[in-house]
């Protein structure tokens, strides 16, 4: 009885039960249409890479990931300023940075630092390239620029890390599984990789004068200006004296030759006049700037500026003069505003910096002025013996205060006037408080925008660079005639004696490089770029005895090589296996 009521109540529901069976087979036929999730309540790459804000949001990443490693500067950065430019301050002077040996390694955390930002950006980069060719909702004009700019980090990234690294893996797709297969590709092939990204950005990307191209942003003429120099590393050398000449003879484009901007009416030169508050930019008349790193004060989407106040000003604050009874005290009392910031004197120029490159008549040199490289100050503690005295040239300075508590301030990258408001130090009525010499004094707060930073745009790439690139090209290229003719342009500006037809080799070239460009970028690369990294830190560095053979070029981080078990991430030679 149970089974005929069985029977009749399957009879009655078949056609529910067919209904059932259809939808479930055509379930698992478009399993995947069914089973794809749709991010509604959370980002993904699937709603975040659609309309144009979004996309300039995530290039807005990849400006601040390379405006951070420049400008937020720790122990894992000092080594870049380094070789033939500076050496450490503090634990000299065979340790940390001051021995590339024991701080250059595989196991320390200084390569991955690099390695792990340029994979990072590569890899937001490739997806901004993947999406921007799968939205209909930016036009095509901004499609075109979104993609000329992310072609532009990609390459500048696969030409950084070659530059540092030699041959890494390429990889040119946006990130969807974690993959533990890379393979590294050679040297030449990355650069390869660098140049094809940027010939495409040509096609690309605005031109510097196009209102698409605001202060801050990649234009044509940065990506020319890095094209050169791949081109260069790539031996391609008649290519990278076009790049560069595409730069250089823009009719917008011209060396700052004279007096100009919000310094202009005080005492300096065109040289120191590049380097103050609000003059960097294209908007501004800047015509030698191409690619300016942006700062503005307290905002909270930019917190932080370029640290090289902190650790390139010598720590004059712990200075010691005698008092006239044969005790020591400070010789300067508190911050001053003209002395650029609170220095801890981590970044010691060379000699070499300091004097060789100078030659006799270097105090004619704009960028060896007094104005930017200042060598002496007066004490103003009222309590020294030579109070109101000038420290060096009136005998005071102590041979145990030079390694890190006086040397020559570089005040290219220090605001040494018209500070912000809260960066100053007040008195107890609510005005600027003063040392006793008049100057005006300044806050300090670990960690805080104040007078430890520089507080200022800053250059990454300016139109010198590019002559400087193109000077290299030429005398690789066996045109030391054109080489000098774009270096004597360089030095017209700065007030310099005209080099000659027989300085022109690598190595004037490279110490051009230096009075022109310190600290502007990292030195590091460009003489790894260069290969002479250890010649050059061996002939210039005071503790240049603790560079090895090997280390024109940085070992794979150890931690990259261990989980990428299903590849072969070989060491670089010299280096623990």
């Amino acid at each position: 009885m149970l089974t005929l009521h069985f029977k009749l109540l399957i009879m009655k529901n078949l056609k529910y039960i067919l209904l059932i069976l259809i939808l479930v087979n055509s379930w698992s036929c478009n399993e995947d249409e069914w089973l794809r999730e749709e991010p509604l309540s959370f980002t993904s790459p699937a709603n975040s890479y659609k309309t144009a804000s979004q996309f300039r949001q995530a290039l807005n990443f990849l400006y601040d990931n390379l405006r951070e490693m420049y400008w937020v500067t720790g122990d894992q950065h000092v080594i870049m300023y380094f070789g033939d430019q500076a050496y450490g301050g503090t634990d000299y002077p065979d340790q940390k940075f001051n021995n590339f040996e024991t701080w250059i390694t595989p196991s320390t955390y200084i390569p991955g630092t690099y390695w792990n930002r340029g994979y990072q950006s590569i890899a937001n980069a490739n997806t901004i390239i993947n999406r921007i060719g799968l939205t209909d909702q930016v036009s095509d004009e901004a499609k075109a620029q979104i993609e000329g700019e992310a072609l532009f980090f990609r390459a500048y990234w696969y030409n950084f890390l070659a530059n540092l690294f030699g041959g890494v893996p390429i990889n040119l797709e946006e990130p969807s599984v974690p993959r533990r297969d890379f393979e590294r590709a050679t040297q030449q092939e990355t650069y390869e990789q660098a140049r094809t990204d940027l010939e495409k950005a040509l096609l690309l990307l605005p031109d510097i004068t196009d209102e698409a191209v605001m202060d801050g942003m990649v234009s044509l003429q940065a990506a020319q200006h890095l094209l050169a120099e791949v081109n260069i590393s790539l031996g391609d050398y008649d290519a990278a004296i076009a790049a560069a000449s595409a730069v250089i003879g823009h009719p917008a484009m011209a060396l700052m030759t004279s007096r100009f901007g919000s310094s202009a009416s005080m005492p300096g030169d065109p040289y120191w006049d590049l380097f103050q508050n609000n003059n960097q930019n294209r908007a501004m008349g800047n015509t030698e700037a191409i690619w300016v790193l942006q700062y503005d004060h307290l905002n909270s989407g930019s917190s932080y500026s370029l640290y090289h106040p902190r650790f390139l000003l010598p720590f004059y604050l712990d200075c010691k003069v005698d008092n006239g009874s044969g005790t020591l005290v400070n010789a300067f009392v508190g911050l001053s505003e003209d002395k650029g910031g609170r220095g801890i004197g981590v970044y010691h120029p060379t000699h070499h910096f300091l004097e060789e490159i100078w030659g006799t008549d270097g105090t004619n040199d704009y960028r060896n002025s007094p104005y930017i490289i200042v060598r002496d100050y007066k004490i103003n503690n009222p309590d020294a013996a030579g109070y109101d005295q000038w420290l060096v040239a009136d005998g005071w300075l102590q041979d145990e205060d030079t390694l890190r508590k006086f040397y020559p301030f570089l005040l290219k990258f220090a605001r040494t006037y018209d500070l912000p408001d809260d960066v100053y130090a007040k008195d107890e009525n609510g005005a600027i408080a003063l040392t006793p010499l008049g100057e005006k004094m300044t806050a300090y707060s670990f960690g805080e925008l104040s007078s430890n930073c520089s507080l200022k745009d800053e250059y990454l790439y300016r139109l010198a660079g590019t002559y400087l690139l193109r000077a290299e090209a030429y005398l690789k290229n066996n045109q030391p005639d054109m080489a000098l003719e774009d270096i004597n342009t360089i030095r017209a500006r700065a007030n310099a004696t005209p080099a000659q037809l027989s300085d022109m080799t690598l190595d004037y070239l490279m110490d051009e490089q230096l009075r022109e460009l310190y600290f502007e970028d990292f030195r590091l690369i460009t003489l790894n770029r260069m290969g002479t990294v250890v010649e050059r830190t061996r002939r210039y560095n005071p503790n240049g005895y603790n560079i090895m053979d090997y280390q024109d070029l940085w070992p794979i981080p150890y931690s990259e090589i261990e989980q990428n078990i299903f590849g072969n991430l070989e060491q670089n030679p010299g280096y623990p296996q």
